[in-house]
């Protein structure tokens, strides 16, 4: 028995080496990634009898994964540079707030259906960094510009940044999508409906919610629906954004067509720097909506990057296309790998990267017809290149190494058989009362990693495990893991640190984090009920 524990807590360790470094000593997921899967080597290698064999093929798996993922990470980087560097991105979003006086309307059209739109072609902290600045110029306070879109967004995650953190699920418990998406994308359209109603009570309370019910139901419905629709039909790296394209045409509609209610100031006084008169001869910088009204970028062409992009994406499955991308795909082949305690790990291929048919292959073709598009049209000023390779550069290696990092921990944990103990310990201890912690495990991992797509990687194989063990459907085990983890990554302490780095001196990540935690805990303990109950009606 004793034993046992030792070994639960052996194969434990990397996991709460993570979570100590991100936490206690604040390190980056870089950083604390990189010591845990140092960790995980030493535990596997010392104490669970995993040979150089076993551990160098278990690398050259994560390699293949990690390279897999981060195909769609820079694409998705690249494409929002693109866009963003134009002024397309801030065109949209200074176009909403004019459609209506509502300020609850304006909350939900930027930072509810604006975000969640964002963050299904771009993510990576996208939403918040773009629409905060915007509502802080529509007279919200920072710190509720800050969480609208954090606790708007999250719902998309999953099928957002085209997909990347659903096919990270689907590359750690080696699952097809067709079988994973209807049950992510329901418990995704539950949680749409929680991020909207976040978004009315933060930026008006009670009063705003109930004032703005009709229009939180039918926008948020559609959405959803709309979500469930594109990905049980296979398009799962278009999901949300294409919901987040009917849902502002959806939200323009109601704008212009349903009832207009009064002009509302948010519920706490706007957060106001002191104002300066400008020097002689220097011309004042303009507010952020007024600056975009100038830019020339016209919102047909500020959208036409977006319809591009799905035109492509559609076009690519096309079956004749299909073929002609897919000449040239990486696919090694891996051994049965067996621990000298006699745990094995069957043969067969690794993740396989289709290098012209992948979706991060089609984000950058797209990218580059949007580049040359828009260079023609003069939308993009001298040296608009080299920014958006730095802004790439910039956005994406850190991110890039916390998910190599964190990819390697995971697949030497596997190939060790330290996530099955895990697993067996869990099952053990929580029995039939998993299905109510699986969410929770889902938040754990994007809380410490900071993204959706790390948390499915790190305990996406254990869930399945322990749904395995206990009898349950690992179908409905695995939506909640990346669902409660789509929910987690909003408040991650990295991305609220974006967020604010934003709008002021960092002086508001306390009480944002405390706000963006508090309805996000709130969403996941709805999901984790109806998690149980589908497990209980199946």
């Amino acid at each position: 028995m004793i034993t046992n524990l030792i070994d639960w807590f052996l194969a434990f360790l990397p996991v709460l080496a993570v979570l100590i470094l991100m936490l206690r000593f604040h390190w980056d997921g870089a950083r604390a990634g990189a010591a845990s899967w140092a960790l995980a080597l030493l535990m596997a290698a010392v104490r669970f009898g995993a040979g150089w064999e076993t551990l160098a093929y278990a690398q050259l798996k994560g390699l293949m994964l990690t390279l897999f993922v981060l195909y769609i990470i820079w694409g998705a980087l690249l494409f929002y540079r693109v866009t963003d560097e134009a002024g397309a991105v801030k065109a949209i979003g200074a176009g909403l707030p004019r459609l209506t006086p509502d300020r609850g309307f304006q909350a939900l059209l930027l930072g509810w259906i604006f975000s969640s739109f964002l963050q299904g072609m771009g993510g990576f902290g996208v939403p918040v960094a773009v629409v905060a600045p915007l509502l802080i110029g529509l007279g919200f306070p920072a710190v509720a510009a800050v969480v609208i879109p954090s606790i708007g967004h999250p719902w998309a995650v999953t099928f957002g940044s085209l997909g990347s953190s659903f096919f990270a699920l689907m590359a750690a418990t080696g699952r097809n999508g067709n079988e994973l998406a209807p049950w992510a994308a329901a418990l995704l359209g539950l949680a749409c409906l929680g991020c909207g109603a976040a978004t009315l009570w933060v930026a008006g309370g009670r009063h705003t919610l109930r004032s703005n019910l009709t229009p939180l139901l039918l926008i948020g419905g559609t959405m959803a629906v709309t979500q469930y629709i594109v990905v049980i039909n296979g398009f799962w790296s278009i999901g949300a954004m294409i919901a987040g394209l009917v849902g502002l045409a959806v939200g323009v509609a109601w704008a212009r067509l349903g009832p207009q209610r009064p002009h509302r100031r948010p519920h706490r006084r706007p957060h106001r720097r002191p104002h300066r008169r400008p020097a002689r001869g220097v011309r004042q910088s303009q507010p952020e909506g007024d600056e975009e009204r100038s830019s020339g970028v016209a919102l047909g062409w500020a959208l036409l990057p977006y319809a591009l992009l799905v035109a492509i994406i559609l076009l690519a499955q096309v079956p004749l296309v299909e073929s002609g991308l897919g000449q040239v795909v990486v696919n090694p082949k891996f051994p049965e790998l067996t621990t000298s305690r006699g745990w094995v790990t069957e043969p067969g291929p690794g993740r396989s990267i289709n290098i012209f048919g992948h979706a991060g292959a089609l984000l950058i073709y797209a990218s580059l017809i949007t580049y040359a598009i828009y260079h023609k049209r003069g939308y993009y000023e001298a040296g608009a290149a080299g920014r958006i390779a730095r802004g790439v550069l910039q956005k994406a290696t850190r991110s890039s190494l916390g998910t190599a990092a964190m990819v390697g921990m995971a697949v030497t944990m596997e190939h060790a058989g330290m996530t099955h103990l895990l697993a067996d310990g869990i099952a053990r201890v929580a029995g039939p009362a998993f299905p109510l912690v699986s969410p929770f495990i889902g938040v754990l991992g994007a809380f410490m990693t900071g993204s959706n797509t790390n948390s499915n990687v790190v305990f996406g194989s254990l869930q399945q495990s322990v749904a395995t063990l206990i009898g349950v459907s690992p179908l409905i085990i695995l939506a909640a893991q990346t669902a409660g983890a789509a929910i987690g990554s909003a408040f991650a302490p990295a991305k609220v640190i974006v967020g604010c780095s934003t709008v002021g001196s960092g002086e508001e990540e306390g009480p944002v984090l405390k706000a963006v935690m508090r309805y996000g805990l709130l969403i996941v303990i709805v999901l984790a009920g109806v998690t149980a109950l589908a497990i209980y009606l199946y």
